[in-house]
């Protein structure tokens, strides 16, 4: 019998962006079912509660979900990401990578996280060129100066953002 493979992509998703959603598709593609962990983290001062960003996951997850064919569930959690991923029991983190700069960063966390946990991988998946300039904060920047963001997010996190920009 195959062991079922289960991927975790964690990320404060502040908003989910289409970058995310990118990733996650692909990163369907190399597992069985993927779980999408939306961090509290609330020390980089989110614009939307934690309530409001796993009802915005839920939603475009669910969209995501019937087009790749994959089972994705989405999950909030506030503890160690290694101890949160063996709870779900996944054996892969899944991260994107927009730029070189991400890359630093990313190395060093994937690094501890085999430290802690050498039974779990850090599977890095490079953002489509168009996704790779995406990020929440300029999707927040752009939204907040009324700068059109249609072409960033979903319909759906657009108009989430547009209320709270109001």
């Amino acid at each position: 019998m195959t062991k079922r493979r289960v991927g975790l992509y964690p990320g404060t998703f502040d908003p989910v962006t289409n970058g995310h959603l990118d990733i996650v598709a692909r990163a369907a593609g190399l597992v069985d079912h993927l779980i999408v962990a939306v961090a509290a983290n609330a020390g980089k001062g989110p614009l939307f509660s934690l309530d409001e960003r796993l009802v915005m996951a839920k939603a475009e997850m669910a969209n995501l979900e019937t087009q790749v064919g994959v089972s994705i569930e989405v999950r909030a959690f506030d503890t160690l990401l290694v101890e949160f991923t063996k709870s779900c029991g996944a054996n892969l983190i899944v991260r994107g990578l927009r730029a070189v700069s991400d890359f630093e960063y990313e190395f060093q966390m994937a690094g501890m996280n085999a430290r802690l946990s050498p039974e779990i991988e850090t599977l890095f998946l490079m953002a489509s060129e168009r996704c790779q300039f995406i990020s929440s904060r300029f999707v927040k920047e752009i939204g907040r100066l009324g700068g059109d963001i249609s072409q960033f997010v979903s319909p759906r996190v657009k108009m989430k953002l547009d209320e709270k920009f109001v």
